[in-house]
């Protein structure tokens, strides 16, 4: 789907409130109501939007430990590797990379404790030949 800058504006607003009402939206796209409606209903039917979620507040972040984890791991180990990091919670992104390592997982944690515990299963899981940990210290852009 080819997306134009109406498109990529709506988007953006959404990035910023995804509960921000249709005539809200057409306010601030300068275009009618239902303009606003007929191009969101074609961004989700089209898969551009999968879906709405919850953005955590800086307040709940604030009270989260968080680290970026880098994971190197012979290729053929891969989907299991992805497998048992979804089915832990802590892991609140993973990305596929470039460079030395394979994976990168953004990991949020109650506290220092837990965080260490999941590096470490991480570190223990089969297949897993490195990792490298970096602590989060503060977020400065999130869209």
């Amino acid at each position: 789907m080819n997306l134009n800058d109406k498109d990529e504006q709506m988007i953006a607003l959404l990035r910023q409130d995804g509960r921000m009402p249709v005539s809200e939206l057409a306010r601030r796209l300068a275009v009618s109501r239902t303009a606003a409606q007929v191009r969101l209903t074609k961004l989700e039917r089209n898969g551009v939007i999968a879906g709405y979620g919850a953005v955590m507040s800086p307040e709940y972040l604030e009270n989260r430990v968080r680290a970026l984890v880098m994971m190197k791991f012979p290729p053929d180990r891969r989907a299991g590797i992805e497998q048992s990091l979804r089915e832990m919670p802590q892991v609140t992104a993973l990305h596929s990379i470039s460079g030395a390592f394979d994976l990168a997982g953004v990991i949020s944690a109650r506290s220092m404790g837990e965080l260490d515990l999941t590096i470490d299963a991480i570190g223990c899981l089969e297949g897993i030949d490195e990792t490298m940990s970096s602590i989060i210290l503060s977020t400065k852009i999130d869209r």
